[in-house]
């Protein structure tokens, strides 16, 4: 089939020799594919190689009149974006991919907008591509200010010679994050992945999210917390992973605007930290306001949305009430534009070659990976495609295992060790255990740190979903 995919957002962010972002892997991955690529627009009066997909990469494009200029008449029967956002105008009869978690800017009526509910063509995204990058640039927002060593200025001090370790040191106490209490909302592959970071910090790790999620939060060693308030209470820092949630077309507003308001902010330790790297609409910000004076939170780190208009300078975005924050709060406050999650070059072109996967799919196959909403007439649903890792263990994943020769079998191996000491040490009589001990406890440990290191390599530490 011959078929034309607009792409319009970058596939690649690291520069070249010439300046321009690198989108030579993604290109390489269409063409081995057997598509072609095209390095810009679609031109009408140029032939089109039959039975071939060919993809248009135009990231160029960003306002509503550009983009419903290149793609408001059915120029496009697919499209690939990030960041940038689809009017509902334009049309993509065959599909389209959004490179990340969340689907808010796909706004297309071709697929129902965002929700991806009532239209006649499928919407997909690619959640946990860029889960670790954002849970590592959330963690770094904390690390920043706790433990809260004035390292500038000891640099300053030192350098200029001006420092007794002996004499001075003992004027700058601090706090370190182990045993301080980590909390997470949500429980997707952003929250999962910033849960681990924290209990590698030995941060009291508490989560919370879906009643039915409460088995595994606490399989994975993790405290549950049945609302948001619970989850703020005692908390030393607080992040946000939970999405937007449905439109609510009657009130203008999506279900978790405002999710962290008043209550959860003032249950927080006094001087604890806020971390919205989700949605901006996630905080309340007149609540985040009280609280900064209150000193409830000493710190708020926030990563939206901010869009100025080409023509006027007008600013808007759901960063823009932040901005209000700052002549008073400023040093308190760490803005970034949405960047946490769109600025790692490994993430986008792994995203971008998902994408291109799934188009391939959904085009020729009619199977759709990473459903949103409603499944168009005549397709499949081929269920979630994930990173290695990444989210949640699943039948198929499991099945892959038994294909995996070598390392699988030193897996059984490893347990096999690990199981037999244990098993040996139970039952055997006190006046024995020592002797076991001194004779199998070193290959039992090996076999123990082998064991979890394959558990983790093999993706089988989470929840399973059947």
């Amino acid at each position: 089939m011959t078929a034309k995919i607009l792409i319009c957002d970058l596939i690649g962010l690291r520069l070249t020799k010439n300046g321009r972002p690198d989108f030579s892997e993604a290109k390489a991955h269409i063409e081995r594919r057997g598509g072609i690529f095209h390095d810009g627009p679609h031109d009408i009066a140029s032939p089109l190689d039959a039975g071939r997909l060919h993809f248009f990469y135009q990231p160029e494009l960003s306002t509503r009149e550009e983009l419903i200029a290149a793609a408001g008449s059915g120029q496009y029967d697919a499209v690939i974006a990030a960041a940038t956002f689809l009017p509902t105008e334009t049309v993509f009869p065959l599909g389209g991919v959004r490179i990340g978690a969340g689907t808010g800017n796909m706004g297309s009526s071709s697929w129902g907008g965002g929700s991806g509910v009532g239209g006649s063509a499928p919407l997909m995204n690619t959640p946990g591509i860029n889960s670790r990058a954002t849970a590592q640039m959330a963690m770094k927002a904390l690390l920043k200010v706790r433990p809260d060593l004035p390292v500038d200025k000891l640099n300053a001090l030192v350098a200029s010679g001006d420092f007794d370790t002996g004499k001075q040191l003992r004027e700058f106490p601090t706090e370190k994050l182990e045993g301080q209490r980590l909390s997470i909302i949500g429980y997707g592959n952003i929250g999962r992945e910033l849960a681990k970071l924290g209990r590698a910090f030995c941060m009291r790790v508490v989560i919370h999210a879906r009643e039915h999620h409460r088995e595994w939060i606490e399989s994975e060693g993790y405290d549950y917390a049945p609302t948001v308030v619970d989850a703020a209470r005692k908390a030393d820092a607080l992040s946000v992973h939970v999405g937007l949630g449905a439109f609510d077309e009657a009130t203008g507003r999506y279900a978790n605007a405002d999710l962290i308001g008043d209550e959860a902010l003032e249950a927080m330790n006094p001087g604890s930290i806020l971390i919205n790297y989700d949605r901006g609409e996630l905080v309340d910000v007149q609540a985040l306001r009280r609280a900064l004076s209150s000193g409830r939170v000493a710190h708020a780190a926030i990563d939206a949305d901010l869009f100025r208009d080409a023509n006027t300078g007008a600013l808007s975005g759901p960063m823009l009430p932040y901005l209000a924050l700052v002549e008073e709060y400023g040093a308190r406050l760490e803005l970034l534009p949405h960047a946490a999650a769109d600025t790692d070059h490994p993430s986008r072109v792994a995203g971008a070659k998902q994408a291109v996967d799934q188009i391939f799919d959904a085009i020729e196959r009619k199977r759709i990976h990473n459903l949103k909403g409603s499944l168009p007439e005549g397709y499949f649903d081929a269920g979630p495609q994930l990173p290695d890792t990444i989210g949640v263990v699943s039948p198929s994943k499991v099945k892959e295992l038994a294909e995996t020769g070598e390392n699988l079998l030193r897996l059984v191996e490893d347990a096999k060790v690990f199981t037999r000491f244990w098993e040996s040490l139970v039952a055997a009589a006190e006046e024995d255990r020592k002797d076991i001990v001194t004779s199998q406890a070193l290959s039992m440990v090996k076999a123990a740190n082998s064991l979890a290191l394959r558990i983790r390599e093999f993706g089988l530490d989470g929840p399973y979903l059947d």
